[in-house]
């Protein structure tokens, strides 16, 4: 009897997990884990935390694989309207840390909304699409618009434009993936591409002191011609990027070996642990340990997009393919960041950095991604 409780036990747990997506994270989180050994080595708490966080991220991800998509679906409006107020109160009262207003004390704990935003908006796409899935018309992606804007303004007003960038990157893709036609995206694809040429062009004189950029803060001025020249300042807006890439450089084909990297253990990469964990990865395991962590990344990126072209709904698909895709933006910018070819902007290597916050978001988001493909399989959806 003890033993078949166990076995139903088990199957009720862990029946919902897709095996496939199960394997590679697995991979991805044993290989992480190997790597931020080594980042917080002189920080041993740290590592004892990663054990907490990653307990409590993979239990987040067990209990929302259990929900049903159509339950999900229930939980979208009210999840983003909650965001919303949040976001609105954290504008009104939140509490300031390190010149930036982006926690909002409860008083038995403070909590980031921005972060949920990242799971509600695409969850509220995802169901508006679905409302009007009969009759798709040009004001219904106005309107999604309007949907995306209002919590992304508010976040990059904390300021904090590392996540206003995830939600963005995760609403636009909701919105792309519903059918947004091309006759949009060229444009605005092709003004992004003079805009950034323009930049590198006139850099010089567009980053000259005394010159002010509409609608940008200084210190974001700042990320952004640090990247086009990071010898202006060495020394501070541009530490950051000089030394993750030495780091970077440095590792070589395969690295200066595991807890050998001498940029890491000398305290040159700043925040090893956390946003510039790629560049220790970099210099102890080099281009070969690089190139593993991106085919882990493609073969996620792979197992969400197969599960949300084989799912049956619309809000499923709309869902499963935005979450895949904010695992491609998190490491995308991640590692354009580290590497000097993107700003400065504080956004976590997925399933790598350490961060409590991070890891439960991706966690769930990985949790729905098994809900939607276990479901399929029951008719569900």
């Amino acid at each position: 009897m003890q033993v078949t409780a166990i076995r139903q036990f088990l199957a009720r747990t862990f029946g919902v997990l897709d095996p496939p997506l199960t394997v590679i994270i697995a991979l991805l989180l044993a290989y992480a884990l190997i790597v931020i050994i080594s980042a917080t080595a002189d920080f041993t708490h740290r590592l004892d935390q990663h054990f907490v966080n990653l307990g409590v991220a993979l239990c987040a991800m067990l209990v929302v694989a259990r929900i049903p998509p159509q339950q999900l679906m229930t939980l979208a409006l009210p999840a983003y309207l909650v965001g919303l107020v949040l976001l609105v109160a954290v504008a009104v009262a939140g509490d300031v840390s390190k010149g930036a207003r982006r926690w909002l004390n409860l008083g038995i704990m403070r909590i980031q909304p921005s972060e949920m935003m990242k799971i509600a908006v695409p969850l509220m796409l995802a169901w508006y699409f679905h409302k009007h899935e009969a009759l798709l018309r040009a004001r219904d992606f106005l309107v999604a618009g309007v949907i995306l804007a209002l919590p992304v303004l508010l976040i990059a007003k904390q300021p904090d434009l590392g996540t206003a960038i995830l939600v963005l990157a995760a609403g636009v893709f909701v919105i792309f993936f519903a059918g947004l036609s091309y006759k949009l995206i060229l444009p605005l694809s092709l003004a992004g591409a003079i805009g950034v040429g323009a930049l590198v062009y006139y850099g010089e004189h567009l980053c000259a002191d005394g010159v002010d950029w509409p609608g940008i803060k200084e210190y974001q001025k700042h990320r952004i011609c640090t990247l086009l020249d990071p010898s202006s300042d060495p020394l501070g807006k541009g530490f950051h990027i000089i030394q993750s890439t030495i780091a970077v450089g440095s590792g070589g084909i395969v690295g200066k070996g595991w807890m050998k990297g001498t940029q890491t253990h000398l305290e040159f990469i700043p925040e090893r642990h956390t946003d510039f964990i790629f560049a220790v990865m970099a210099e102890e395991f080099g281009l070969v340990g690089a190139i593993v962590l991106v085919i882990m990344y493609l073969a996620l990126i792979t197992r969400g997009l197969m599960i949300a072209a084989q799912a049956t709904s619309l809000f499923s698909r709309l869902l499963a393919g935005s979450i895949t895709m904010i695992f491609f933006t998190y490491a995308f910018v991640n590692m354009g960041m580290v590497s000097g070819i993107l700003p400065v902007v504080g956004v976590p290597l997925p399933f790598v950095s350490y961060g409590g916050t991070a890891l439960v978001t991706l966690c769930t988001g990985l949790g729905i991604l098994m809900s939607i493909r276990k479901h399929r399989r029951l008719g569900q959806q």
